[in-house]
């Protein structure tokens, strides 16, 4: 029989987090769980110590400050969906968050667990790159564009832990997914936004790592409308291929999504 054997660690601040991953050899931060607990019943991760830092002071919060929305890393998907103060202010966040998993998994998982794992369908790595959002750690800030590197891959150093992310409010913005539907990841997810002069428009679920789709930032600058990018397709090179859909396949829901994000903006 398989018995895992580990230390577990409950901090009571961010420094004594840091200080206690780095003493406790191959350690690994515990938020909601939602992916590293599965993944240690499943014998491919034996961590010698989990960190729990799900209560520790000043990690859960949702609050505004001037033209941005800051919310805490341990914050549950859940309150980011009911908060009204997002709601009011971007809108297709709360809605997002929504509509990761089922309850039981929007009532653990976390928003710095989710981008600190990057899974290649999560949802929250599109919001952040289409809102220009930027993520600020115990040791320095990152933005978006530069903080997702690749498949389970970020630009976190070894024990850096996030403690928020700034979102900035955008004129408008609308997100919209495909979702598997045992379970509910995005095999394709686009959320558009309306910053200022520019549009951005980030994908996930479409490739190994969240990505902006360049083509149709620049139609949808010059006319926020469906329209305006009915006639650009998307390659399907380097877009994920698996038992659930084709590279083809997602690079035409791609084009669907992102209608479909405008038009909840627009809406």
């Amino acid at each position: 029989m398989y018995t895992a054997r580990f230390r577990y660690l409950r901090p009571q601040s961010i420094e004594e987090a840091e200080k206690m991953f780095s003493q406790a050899g191959d350690a690994r931060y515990l938020a909601g769980g939602q992916t590293l607990i599965p993944t240690m019943k499943q014998r491919l991760a034996a961590p010698e110590a989990l960190v729990d830092i799900a209560r520790v002071p000043g990690l859960a919060f949702v609050r505004r400050e001037g033209s941005a929305v800051i919310i805490g890393a341990a914050t549950p998907h859940a309150q980011v969906a009911a908060a009204p103060l997002v709601k009011a202010a971007i809108p297709a966040l709360a809605y997002l968050a929504g509509l990761i998993g089922d309850p039981a998994v929007r009532n653990r998982g976390t928003m710095g667990g989710s981008i600190a794992n990057n899974d290649p369908a999560a949802d929250y790595p599109a919001a952040l790159l289409a809102l220009g959002a930027s993520v600020t750690t115990a040791r320095r800030t990152i933005g978006a564009g530069d903080f997702f590197t690749g498949m389970f891959a970020t630009a976190l150093e070894d024990g850096e832990l996030v403690k928020e992310v700034s979102f900035p409010v955008p004129k408008r913005c609308g997100y919209a997914k495909f979702p598997n539907p045992a379970s509910r990841y995005a095999m394709v997810g686009v959320f558009v936004a309306e910053c200022g002069d520019a549009v951005r428009v980030a994908v996930t679920g479409a490739a190994p790592c969240v990505f902006r789709e360049r083509a149709m930032e620049a139609a949808l600058t010059k006319r926020f409308t469906p329209d305006a990018i009915a006639g650009l397709t998307v390659a399907a090179d380097g877009l994920n291929s698996d038992l659930h859909g084709s590279a083809e396949y997602r690079a035409h829901l791609i084009g669907v999504m992102a209608k479909r994000a405008i038009a909840a903006a627009l809406a």
